[in-house]
């Protein structure tokens, strides 16, 4: 149990002073490790948002700290375009009582999709590719592709895996997450896929696997989104990474995320950690039982010499980059004035694609399915709410999202026009945190656009 719970936070304005940050009426004073955050601050108040009952996100970060269900937490909240709220609390490691800061790293996992979807929806807008085009067009490895049926045999496709499959995780890909009761996903750990030396092998090995049923026929999350980046980087002829870079990061102002980590920006990269039941805790990943143990040249795992850039997986960066990330969607695929998506595609984006009667069974790393409607969908690239009803958690119809497998989550939620970001790094979490913060953020809200 820990006896005292450290935060650094922003309430109020913000200002850029001799290589500080003035955390407005906290008077709290950090170092600043990266540029100033170019986001408008104002008091919760201004935005329909009551500071008295914000405490209770203080309270739920302070509370799982205390707890020791995670070292720390950032939580970033954003309101027509505004931050009210943004605070580290706890650690930065288990093993140390070194505060979190507003500007550590984390790895995002999952989160990457919806850039890389971002990315690849640019193309889109170019007319570069129709949602209907085989993904073969662009991939011809992957043309030889054939689906092992249910009594076991590998058929033909009824058509090749398009675009539109790739975006919505209906294409008949895996992950691999069940390899000990599943043929297919055995197939994938045999071919350590991560151990690719660039997307192009990436491919190849994919090219050898089968899927695991008819494109379109169903949603089952996997590697779609990695080849989608791999088919971003052959349209746009550079390098997924510097696609990115150019087309995204560097028109948003995000200054923090990466693939690999810059060697001057690695005292900033925070430790991961896993859920081990048997020890009720988090542990670090390098005591870690395979496959989870890091390994040196595979992706996700060795975040200093990276050559497969995973559009599914592979981006590190801070909650306040990703908050502007997010922003931009919620503002209509721009912000401050500088356009990397048209509003209308982003609408598109966020629209439920799956059939009626899908759902998921969550959202996040490893969402799963469910037999009936759950209320979550999703669209391309995002995780859609269909009905917060339905789904039994507090929140917006047409609100869109997704997390990473170390437990970092966003939303955005275009009908109360709000943006929350929560960090954490903890792998196979059993904590309930994803509904918890909206519980949190929700009650704080004055004022309500929903009619």
């Amino acid at each position: 149990m820990r006896s005292k719970v450290k935060q650094a936070g922003l309430s109020g304005r913000l200002w850029a002073i001799a290589g500080f940050v003035l955390m407005g009426s906290l008077g709290v004073i950090q170092t600043a490790t990266s540029a100033p955050l170019a986001l408008p601050m104002t008091e919760p108040e201004e935005q329909g948002i009551s500071t008295t009952r914000l405490a209770l996100l203080d309270a739920l970060a302070e509370r799982y700290v205390e707890e020791g269900r995670v070292a720390g937490m950032v939580n970033v909240v954003i309101r027509n375009g505004n931050l009210v709220y943004a605070k580290a609390t706890g650690d930065r490691s288990v093993e140390s009582d070194d505060p979190l800061r507003l500007s550590d790293l984390f790895r995002i996992y999952s989160m990457t999709k919806p850039i890389t979807a971002v990315a690849a929806m640019q193309l889109y807008e170019q007319g570069k590719f129709h949602l209907s085009d085989p993904v073969e067009k662009f991939v011809p490895e992957l043309a030889g592709l054939k689906v092992l049926n249910a009594q076991g045999q590998l058929v033909d496709p009824h058509r090749p895996v398009n675009m539109h499959d790739l975006l919505t995780h209906t294409a008949g890909f895996s992950y691999g997450f069940a390899p000990m009761t599943d043929v297919v996903d055995a197939r994938y750990a045999e071919s350590d896929l991560w151990a690719a030396k660039d997307l192009d092998d990436f491919a190849q090995r994919v090219a050898k696997l089968p899927l695991k049923f008819q494109p379109g026929a169903r949603y089952h999350y996997s590697i779609a989104v990695d080849l989608t980046g791999l088919v971003v980087e052959r349209i746009s002829g550079v390098s997924f990474d510097r696609y990115l870079q150019d087309n995204i990061f560097a028109p948003l102002g995000m200054t923090d995320t990466f693939f690999a980590v810059p060697r001057n920006k690695r005292d900033r990269f925070l430790p991961n950690y896993f859920f081990d039941p048997s020890a009720a805790k988090p542990v670090n990943v390098s005591r870690a039982p395979a496959p989870l143990t890091p390994r040196k040249k595979v992706a996700m795992q060795d975040y200093d010499d990276v050559r497969l850039f995973s559009g599914g997986g592979g981006l590190v960066s801070t909650a306040l980059d990703y908050a502007r990330f997010a922003e931009a969607m919620r503002n209509g695929g721009s912000l401050d004035g500088v356009r990397i998506l048209g509003p209308k595609t982003v609408a598109y984006m966020a629209t439920n694609h799956l059939p009626d009667g899908a759902g998921l069974a969550g959202f996040g790393e490893q969402p799963g399915t469910a037999a009936s409607d759950t209320g979550l969908g999703f669209g391309l690239g995002f995780g859609v709410v269909t009905s917060p009803v339905t789904n039994q958690v507090i929140g917006s119809k047409g609100e869109y999202n997704w997390g990473g497998a170390a437990g970092t989550v966003f939303w955005i939620d275009p009908v109360e026009e709000l943006v929350v970001v929560s960090m954490i790094q903890l792998m196979g979490s059993p904590w309930p945190l994803r509904s918890d913060l909206k519980v949190a953020v929700y009650q704080a809200l004055d004022d309500i656009y929903w009619q």
